[in-house]
């Protein structure tokens, strides 16, 4: 499916690649001795296994965290697991501190999904309604309020829902079950390479240091 709306942390996304290309330099000085080092020891390894594991940081909390609404439904990715939910099986999609999708589960229990991505917490909040009201004095403060980066991205999220949602015209309530289970469900699982990338080196890094309390 063709993504028709991509939210992601954009400081995010550059200091996760700035710390890559950080990281990445020092794993090729570790390896080659460009900076003169000829031996190698259990610290060097100790060293490359931390390098590695923060590298498995940067790409799930700066890389990975982002919202894609396409034709279908909406994918939430946050840092180790994903939700995909088709449009039928969304319920709901707010914003305040963060963006919060709410879905109909394969077993018909609704459930929250909240999105790593564009987080505001409640002071951060506060400074941004006072702005808001400072820039729009002739706007009603009801208006001003809630205005977030997670509250304006519900809103765009909510206009492509309106747009692809299925629409059941049928008032009987068993027609209304029938459409909603056709619609299909969302599904919250974990993300095979965002654990791996995490756990593998994370590994190698507590075996390092073990070893070197031996």
């Amino acid at each position: 499916m063709t993504p028709q709306l991509q939210i992601r942390s954009t400081a995010g996304r550059v200091v996760a690649w700035a710390w890559l290309a950080f990281a990445a330099l020092n794993l090729l000085d570790l390896a080659f001795g460009f900076t003169g080092r000829t031996s190698y020891d259990l610290m060097t390894g100790t060293l490359a296994a931390a390098l590695l594991l923060s590298c498995g940081v940067a790409y799930t909390v700066g890389l990975r965290p982002a919202i894609v609404a396409d034709e279908a439904g909406i994918t939430v990715r946050n840092p180790l697991r994903d939700l995909r939910a088709p449009w039928g099986a969304v319920r709901e999609i707010e914003g305040r501190e963060a963006v919060v999708v709410r879905y109909v589960a394969a077993d018909g229990a609704q459930r929250r999904t909240r999105a790593w991505v564009l987080q505001t917490s409640p002071r951060a909040r506060a400074r941004a309604e006072a702005r808001a009201r400072k820039e729009n004095p002739k706007v009603p403060a009801e208006a001003l309020r809630g205005r977030t980066p997670a509250a304006f991205a519900a809103e765009r999220l909510n206009e492509v829902a309106g747009r692809h949602r299925p629409r059941n015209r049928s008032g009987n309530p068993a027609a209304r079950a029938e459409g909603e289970r056709e619609a299909g469900a969302g599904v919250l699982a974990w993300n095979l390479p965002a654990v791996l990338a995490l756990a593998v080196p994370g590994a190698l890094f507590a075996a390092a240091v073990v070893a070197g309390l031996l």
